[in-house]
């Protein structure tokens, strides 16, 4: 896991937010950084190698949407600068 994934690991687990989460979790032959199955929530950490992968992201979003996923994206900055607007950004989706 890269730095950003594991402080938002560490916030995700053990159901901190009262959700279960999976980390590095395969659906449809992805794998999906963080999981959500009770919300079917994915949450993506995008360092700077994914800024030449916005095509193949929209792609991937969009076939997940089909089978009801949402995917909500963070860069890693966002991630170790301010956790805690991530988080409650998080928490607004779980509710």
């Amino acid at each position: 896991m890269t730095e950003a994934e594991s402080l938002l690991w560490a916030c995700l687990r053990d159901n901190k937010l009262g959700y279960l989460f999976r980390n590095q979790h395969p659906v449809c032959g992805f794998i999906l950084d963080f999981f959500c199955h009770e919300r079917f929530l994915a949450i993506e950490i995008d360092d700077d190698e994914h800024e030449g992968r916005k095509e193949y992201n929209v792609y991937r979003d969009e076939l997940l949407r089909t089978i009801g996923i949402k995917t909500i994206r963070f860069k890693n900055r966002d991630v170790i600068n301010n956790i805690d607007s991530v988080i409650n950004t998080i928490r607004a989706l779980l509710e």
